[in-house]
């Protein structure tokens, strides 16, 4: 019977979280590990996925926690992570694909089609591979995707000639992918983050001449007067991959703070 004030319980469940030993993705793999989930992250960086890996095992159970270093854009790497998920858990509920990468400020006219083309593939191509070889095996759980798109991706925004596209399209593509898959009983949703405190955010952030007073600029674009945490958009993706959304596929939910609400300032 269904329970109002039930908590989330993802226990004997596996999920894949892409990007996941720092920013948005560690967010993802605490929140679902505390529900009881087996995680597996992934990651180019070996020193900060086997230092999370180690944290979280050592917290919640050894076999809680994996990890596996991946390079999204290699299709190899990507099948790889797939089979380690399934030796050592033998069944995907969840993908969460959040790797992804956000140049600093360029024009159209600094951007090779060269750099384009790579970040397509990095932020793009890689949630195509992720999708397509997991899906036979969510198939048989019934289980969920959630890509990781940004609030941009609707909106637009400055200097990011190429990467607003990358994230549009990760909307259009949970759109077709949740239609071909309900017949599958497999929901495919799309979050998209406003301002997150996340490394990257901080490192294009102290690029500035004065971080603080960026920082201070960056949370007036929210209406709740403060940027978004890791855990924050990790709760909402647990909530779509949990039985509580189970009416609910093909939509993007944007975890803004109310960043797309109201007039902003254009120009000074």
């Amino acid at each position: 019977m269904y329970n109002a004030q039930q908590t989330i319980d993802f226990s004997g469940k596996t999920v894949i979280v892409t990007g996941g030993s720092m920013g948005i993705g560690e967010g993802c793999a605490r929140v679902f590990i505390s529900a009881g989930a087996n995680v597996v992250i992934c990651a180019r960086g070996v020193e900060a996925g086997k230092k999370l890996e180690s944290e979280l095992s050592s917290h919640y159970g050894e076999e809680k926690c994996l990890f596996v270093q991946c390079d999204v854009s290699n299709e190899d790497q990507v099948k790889n992570v797939i089979g380690k998920t399934l030796e050592k858990y033998g069944r995907l509920d969840c993908l969460i694909n959040n790797a992804g990468v956000h140049p600093e400020d360029e024009r159209i006219d600094d951007v090779s089609v060269e750099m384009f083309n790579e970040l397509l593939v990095l932020n793009l191509t890689s949630i195509f591979m992720f999708c397509k070889y997991a899906l036979p095996h969510l198939r048989k759980t019934q289980g969920s995707i959630i890509n990781m798109s940004s609030l941009v991706g609707v909106m637009g925004q400055r200097l990011a000639c190429r990467y607003v596209p990358t994230k549009s399209a990760i909307i259009g593509l949970t759109k077709a992918l949740a239609i071909d898959e309900a017949e599958n009983n497999v929901r495919v949703n799309c979050v998209l983050p406003a301002c997150v405190v996340t490394p990257l955010g901080e490192k294009l952030m102290n690029l500035t001449d004065d971080p603080a007073k960026q920082q201070k600029l960056i949370d007036s674009w929210h209406q709740v007067g403060r940027t978004g945490s890791i855990t924050e958009v990790g709760s909402v993706c647990l909530f779509l991959a949990s039985d509580m959304a189970s009416f609910l596929t093909g939509i993007e939910i944007s975890v803004s703070g109310g960043a797309d609400l109201g007039y902003g300032v254009k120009f000074f």
